[in-house]
């Protein structure tokens, strides 16, 4: 049996260079990175170099980048720290944002009484800037505006650069998850006026449990975990310095290799989705899956023209294959609730459909889309 992995929106494949990488720190630099012996000040010093690496690719200063477990944990702490102390009363997003981001708004508006606005979406399930200074106008509180640059179940893209000046036109804060964008996407901070921005390694063939936070200087946020002086106080908490290690490295190979990379991606998913309309007439693209200035190179999310029976029974059947890909964000998997994002987006008839969404890295090739097309087409004429 073939096995084919289309799921790297979920996580990725770690690549060699990275274990590599990975290997050598945990033989060799096994110090506590706090503590002021030598063997500490050599792991203290790969972490230091490691920031740096990432900050000079984002155009940012090196004491802008705290590292934390991955995405969810930087989107928590974001958030819950500029309304603790920023006093932000408002706060701004949309309802087909990663639940890290929907979760804890929902939480913080108990907890604290903001207030929640969601940003109305166009037909094709992006967010709408003319809504979002609609929005802005009618609010006179402190308000921070949170949207993901790349969604990661239609792969739609906002123009961050707008969404980011409609901010500052406002004087709004604006966090973007951009958990699905870097390691994929090219970043200047310095012209890109965001104030937050979130990375998770794993997304882009590196470890998991490791990310990092992007926080504006002057920006007064205080520490959300308490505990050591880790993170120049603001993340307390031994550092997992062979996963910095990790993450530099894997953050390294996605930027020095980024436009080989996303060509040969872009034709692959290119290949898939013809392939796949050949094979299965009537299939529909959710988002902006087809156009590639509007939506992510990195995944395909397919409205597939099967019934429902069958559709309950696609996942498994195509798994059987040994073939992995998801019907949502892999958060979801383990629930029986449906996609939140495809629940805005779609009309009632394509509600009832399957939708599936395929995502592809450099390790897939062409020979491997062929077998999948060839298994949906199997299974939907079976």
């Amino acid at each position: 049996m073939q096995k084919v992995y289309l799921d790297s929106a979920a996580t990725t494949q770690v690549r060699a260079e990275v274990i590599e990488k990975m290997q050598e720190a945990l033989a060799t630099f096994y110090g506590n990175p706090s503590s002021t012996h030598s063997f500490g000040r050599s792991a203290k010093t790969q972490i230091e170099k490691a920031r740096k690496t990432i900050a000079k690719r984002l155009n940012a200063s090196p004491s802008e980048i705290i590292f934390t477990s991955g995405g969810t944990e930087a989107d928590n702490m974001i958030l819950r720290c500029a309304v603790r102390d920023l006093e932000i009363k408002h706060i701004i997003t949309s309802k087909i944002e990663h639940h890290a981001v929907l979760h804890t708004v929902e939480q913080l508006e108990v907890e604290y009484g903001v207030k929640i606005s969601y940003v109305k979406l166009n037909e094709c399930g992006t967010p709408s800037l003319e809504d979002l200074e609609t929005l802005l106008k009618e609010n006179s509180e402190k308000t921070l505006v949170s949207l993901m640059h790349v969604n990661n179940e239609i792969g739609n893209m906002i123009d961050i650069d707008a969404f980011a000046d409609k901010c500052k036109e406002y004087n709004a804060l604006f966090h973007s998850d951009s958990v699905q964008s870097i390691g994929h996407w090219e970043w200047d901070v310095q012209k890109t006026k965001v104030d937050f921005l979130t990375a998770a390694a794993h997304k882009f063939h590196g470890p998991k449990g490791i990310g990092f936070a992007f926080i504006r200087k002057n920006i007064p946020l205080k520490q959300l975990i308490h505990g050591g002086s880790q993170e120049r106080g603001f993340r307390a908490g031994t550092e997992p310095f062979h996963n910095i290690v990790g993450l530099e490295e894997a953050f390294i190979q996605a930027y020095d290799h980024l436009d080989e990379e996303r060509t040969y991606v872009t034709e692959l998913k290119e290949y898939f989705m013809k392939e796949l309309s050949n094979a299965m007439p009537g299939v529909k693209y959710n988002g902006n899956c087809a156009d590639n200035e509007k939506s992510t190179y990195t995944l395909v999310n397919a409205c597939l023209p099967l019934s429902a029976d069958k559709g309950a029974l696609l996942l498994f059947q195509l798994d059987i294959k040994g073939i992995a890909c998801s019907k949502g964000s892999a958060c979801q998997s383990g629930s029986a609730a449906g996609s939140h994002v495809l629940t805005e987006i779609l009309n009632e008839e394509d509600s009832q459909r399957p939708s599936v969404r395929f995502s592809f890295s450099k390790y897939n090739t062409k020979e491997e889309l062929d077998y999948v097309v060839a298994c949906l087409k199997e299974f939907a004429n079976s």
